[in-house]
């Protein structure tokens, strides 16, 4: 028997690929679970439910792109001097509702329009 003695075999370095990959996924899972916005709450007071509604109406449409009052187009100041218009106190009931797909941000914005000029009683509808 015959051995040979060839020269060892240079050691490879380890690849860094699969622990970068790791570092990455991690990195997108935490992204994906962390929330980056504040939350928000909207206290909807619906005030006096089951009460009898009294007074003019005041019915707001919320739209993709703008709201209505009572079936007219209305832009956020003219909606907030007809709402003022059409109640006698603050805790008059103002109805919302969503119309053609309106996202809930727009519905959001408006609640908070009222809110702001001092009306407490909103009830949403479908």
């Amino acid at each position: 028997m015959i051995f040979t003695i060839d020269s060892p075999r240079p050691r490879r370095k380890p690849s860094l690929t699969p622990m970068i990959d790791v570092v990455f996924l991690l990195l997108v899972f935490f992204m994906l679970a962390s929330r980056f916005g504040q939350e928000a709450q909207v206290p909807l007071d619906i005030g006096g439910v089951g009460q009898t509604y009294s007074g003019p109406p005041r019915l707001i449409d919320v739209l993709p792109e703008g709201q209505r009052l009572n079936g007219l187009d209305r832009n956020p100041d003219e909606l907030l001097r007809d709402v003022a218009a059409l109640t006698t106190a603050p805790t008059d009931t103002i109805i919302l509702r969503a119309r053609d797909g309106a996202d809930l941000q727009r519905l959001v914005s408006v609640i908070t329009l009222l809110r702001e000029a001092g009306h407490t009683a909103v009830a949403v509808v479908p």
